[in-house]
């Protein structure tokens, strides 16, 4: 098992509850692949440096997960499908 931070940039326009759906979500496919979610830090809404798919501004989730390396790459392609999330970046954590 290894330690992991993954930063979600999710659409601006979602309403507290469709949000916390989708970060459920995520919390889901983590623990469904052997995996532990250690901490979640909603960073809020915050403007992005450019426009990505028509959005200026993106509601920012920061979660520090433990996984096995293995299950790293189920993960990011269903974050890649997920149509909420902007963008998202998956790394290890020292």
């Amino acid at each position: 098992m290894r330690k992991y931070e993954l930063v979600c940039v999710i659409q601006p326009d979602l309403d507290e509850t469709a949000f916390n759906v989708v970060l459920e979500k995520v919390k889901g496919w983590i623990s469904d692949s052997g995996g532990s979610v250690d901490k979640v830090d909603v960073w809020g809404r915050r403007k992005m440096a450019y426009i990505i798919k028509k959005h200026r501004e993106g509601q920012y989730v920061l979660l520090n997960m433990t996984m096995n390396p293995a299950a790293t790459s189920d993960l990011e392609r269903n974050l890649r499908y997920q149509e909420p999330i902007i963008r998202h970046m998956l790394s290890v954590a020292e």
